[in-house]
């Protein structure tokens, strides 16, 4: 409703369509993926990553991004650099659909030093009383979808980057499991934006949750919209583990079970459904331009347990 500059940003929830609204918000960072960007000097997709990790929180519970605040903090304001950082949240917010409506530059002398700065983003979206997704209506024999991530998103980049330091490489060396690019140029690859394809798929029916892969992996994620009682289990084997995760673990020594727990393994967003519905949703992401594979089930657990269970990691992940 409002131009930019204003002490608070505008928005009409009635004009975007909206009757009986549940807003819901989210806020996030990019984590120490801000650290590559930084010392490689591309700063053009971290705007991407600050957005996508919010808008992809929101949409988990069927609701539209309606705006996005950026906050940005320097030591000393570079005009060019902060520049590249919002031209990439502005791209981040047209692939979600929502309006960047404002937020901070803030230059704090003596906090940060040199050229380091760092990144908040805050979203909120609307989604219509009835149509709340939460989680709840999952049942045991729910298919699990997996729609592929575009690479490690912006989590588990503290232990990238000590394995990068103990194997004494730098950012602009050839990425030993990427042809034609640098590792830090493909560590840098901007995190998914599920918005739209999620949305649609919510609308093709069938859809019961959907979980976000972020910081805990696909072991920790999951059950965050499981009733307790339920667990997804999980085939490792159903879906291929892209080379840089493959590399991470044997760099590293992971475990599969630490993988699962600290990546995404090539899954950035999780979507339960019910049997019945599973083609048609599956088709609905497919054309929406996403990767999808059946990656399991929801099953009854013990107890009150909602740990996932993924077989297979130890042949499957196999480097």
């Amino acid at each position: 409703m409002s131009g930019l500059g204003g002490f608070g940003g505008l928005f009409d929830i009635k004009a975007a369509g909206f009757k009986d609204p549940v807003l819901v918000a989210a806020s996030d960072g990019v984590g120490t993926k801000l650290r590559i960007a930084i010392e490689m000097g591309r700063l053009g997709t971290v705007g991407i990553d600050l957005v996508a990790m919010c808008v992809n929180d929101l949409v988990v519970q069927g609701a539209e991004p309606l705006f996005f605040l950026d906050y940005f903090a320097a030591g000393v304001l570079d005009v060019e650099r902060a520049g590249q950082v919002i031209a990439g949240v502005a791209e981040g917010c047209t692939q979600a659909g929502c309006a960047l409506i404002g937020g901070e530059t803030a230059e704090m002398p003596g906090m940060y030093r040199g050229g380091d700065f760092d990144l908040a983003g805050f979203a909120v979206g609307a989604v219509e009383r009835e149509a709340l997704l939460t989680g709840a209506e999952a049942r045991a024999g729910d298919v699990v979808l997996g729609i592929g991530a575009s690479g490690l998103h912006a989590n588990g980049f503290s232990l990238v980057r000590r394995i990068v330091d103990d194997l004494g490489l730098s950012w602009d060396a050839p990425a030993p499991f990427a042809a034609h690019e640098s590792l830090g140029q493909h560590l840098l690859t901007p995190t998914r934006i599920y918005v739209k394809s999620c949305l649609a798929a919510i609308a093709a029916g069938g859809v019961k949750g959907l979980a976000h892969i972020t910081g805990g992996g696909l072991t920790e994620n999951i059950p965050r919209v499981l009733a307790p009682g339920l667990r997804a289990a999980l085939d490792a084997g159903a879906w291929p583990l892209p080379p840089v995760f493959q590399w991470l673990a044997r760099e590293g020594g992971l475990e599969g079970s630490e993988l699962a727990r600290t990546f995404n393994c090539g899954i950035g967003m999780v979507v339960m459904v019910e049997p019945g519905s599973a083609n048609a949703v599956q088709q609905s992401l497919n054309e929406a331009g996403e990767t999808v594979h059946r990656i399991g089930v929801i099953e009854a657990a013990p107890g009150e347990s909602r740990d996932t269970v993924i077989a297979a990691m130890d042949t499957a992940w196999r480097a």
